[in-house]
């Protein structure tokens, strides 16, 4: 019984070692500017949508995407990473009401940012939709993460029922 108690003392300690000296992380990009101006009115849409970052990004998976009041897409064309700024074209806008500029990138150390601004449109536009949101999301599939929280506890308790029944051999 003190061997298991020195055993799950010592790898509660060294849990809280791991933990309580691992570095902090650095810094990832923050947003600090967008146009249209997050929460800004507007009366007639804008060609682009452009978010300026504190640092360059990674050209790699931008996604900026514009959804209208009428919850369909209104960004025309793949987003485009320039040093700190990424942007995409839009189509003419249509309803007036409230717009969401949905944005993810990868910042300079390799880690995603992602958040969500807003602009108002206050006169309706002639402009045709793109596809609906409601469309994209019930074709996506995504893999659940709970097969492989199982998977680790098993292993875990495993490793750890192997490691105490050694213990109890020497």
């Amino acid at each position: 019984m003190r061997r298991l108690a020195l055993t799950i003392g010592a790898i509660a300690l060294a849990l809280l070692t791991t933990f309580a000296f691992a570095p902090t992380a650095s810094a990832h990009s923050a947003l600090v500017g967008s146009d249209p101006a997050d929460g800004a009115s507007v009366s007639v849409g804008p060609p682009t949508v452009t978010l300026t970052f504190n640092e360059p990004l990674q050209e790699s998976f931008p996604a900026l995407t514009v959804v209208g009041p009428d919850r369909n897409y209104w960004q025309d064309g793949q987003p485009t990473v320039t040093g700190r700024t990424v942007s995409t074209q839009l189509r003419e806008l249509g309803p007036a009401g409230e717009y969401l500029i949905n944005y993810r990138v990868t910042s300079a150390d390799g880690h995603p940012v992602e958040g969500q601004l807003t602009f108002t449109l206050t006169t309706a536009g002639q402009g045709t939709p793109g596809a609906s949101v409601d469309d994209d999301e019930s074709s996506s599939s995504g893999i659940p993460v709970w097969p492989f929280i199982v998977v680790a506890v098993i292993l875990f308790g495993g490793g750890l029922a192997v490691a105490l029944r050694l213990q109890r051999r020497k």
